[in-house]
Protein backbone atom coordinates (compact mmCIF):
# COMPACT_ATOMS: atom_id res chain seq x y z
CA UNK A 1 0.00 0.00 0.00
CA UNK A 2 1.53 3.44 -0.93
CA UNK A 3 1.61 6.39 1.76
CA UNK A 4 -0.89 8.91 2.34
CA UNK A 5 -0.34 12.29 2.33
CA UNK A 6 -2.12 13.82 5.33
CA UNK A 7 -2.77 17.51 5.57
CA UNK A 8 -3.84 18.95 8.16
CA UNK A 9 -2.90 15.64 11.06
CA UNK A 10 -1.06 17.23 13.85
CA UNK A 11 -0.47 13.91 15.41
CA UNK A 12 2.95 11.81 15.33
CA UNK A 13 1.62 8.44 16.19
CA UNK A 14 -1.58 8.68 14.07
CA UNK A 15 0.74 9.55 11.17
CA UNK A 16 3.21 7.04 11.78
CA UNK A 17 0.78 4.19 12.79
CA UNK A 18 -1.13 4.45 9.58
CA UNK A 19 1.78 4.72 7.53
CA UNK A 20 1.08 8.13 6.16
CA UNK A 21 4.34 10.19 4.57
CA UNK A 22 6.14 11.97 6.50
CA UNK A 23 9.50 14.04 6.44
CA UNK A 24 11.84 13.10 8.77
CA UNK A 25 12.42 15.74 11.35
CA UNK A 26 13.51 13.64 14.47
CA UNK A 27 16.99 15.74 14.09
CA UNK A 28 15.36 18.28 15.62
CA UNK A 29 15.18 16.13 18.95
CA UNK A 30 18.99 15.53 19.08
CA UNK A 31 20.18 19.27 17.94
CA UNK A 32 17.70 20.29 20.63
CA UNK A 33 18.97 18.61 23.65
CA UNK A 34 22.88 19.20 22.54
CA UNK A 35 22.07 22.95 23.19
CA UNK A 36 21.05 22.61 26.31
CA UNK A 37 18.80 25.60 26.03
CA UNK A 38 17.01 27.02 28.67
CA UNK A 39 14.23 28.42 26.35
CA UNK A 40 13.79 27.28 22.56
CA UNK A 41 11.57 29.67 20.77
CA UNK A 42 10.08 28.19 17.53
CA UNK A 43 9.28 30.29 14.90
CA UNK A 44 8.25 29.22 11.16
CA UNK A 45 5.41 30.36 8.58
CA UNK A 46 1.79 29.14 9.15
CA UNK A 47 1.58 25.68 8.00
CA UNK A 48 5.10 24.61 8.73
CA UNK A 49 4.56 21.95 11.03
CA UNK A 50 5.32 23.60 14.30
CA UNK A 51 2.82 21.46 16.33
CA UNK A 52 3.58 18.00 14.26
CA UNK A 53 6.82 18.83 15.54
CA UNK A 54 6.19 19.70 19.09
CA UNK A 55 4.06 16.53 19.87
CA UNK A 56 7.05 14.43 17.80
CA UNK A 57 9.35 15.71 20.99
CA UNK A 58 6.25 14.89 23.15
CA UNK A 59 6.17 11.64 21.90
CA UNK A 60 9.81 10.69 22.45
CA UNK A 61 10.34 12.33 25.94
CA UNK A 62 6.67 11.17 27.70
CA UNK A 63 6.98 7.98 29.44
CA UNK A 64 3.36 7.69 28.20
CA UNK A 65 5.05 6.61 24.99
CA UNK A 66 8.14 4.35 26.99
CA UNK A 67 6.88 1.13 25.01
CA UNK A 68 6.14 2.79 21.59
CA UNK A 69 9.60 2.39 20.12
CA UNK A 70 8.09 1.26 16.89
CA UNK A 71 7.25 5.15 16.66
CA UNK A 72 10.90 6.34 16.00
CA UNK A 73 12.15 2.50 14.73
CA UNK A 74 12.54 3.44 11.48
CA UNK A 75 13.30 7.45 11.90
CA UNK A 76 17.04 8.55 12.06
CA UNK A 77 16.89 10.03 15.54
CA UNK A 78 16.65 5.59 16.56
CA UNK A 79 19.83 5.01 14.35
CA UNK A 80 22.06 8.00 15.92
Amino acid sequence: MSKVISIGRQSFEELIKNDCFYVDKTGLIKEWWELQDDITLITRPRRFGKTLNMDMMKCFFSNRYAQRENLFSSLSIWKL
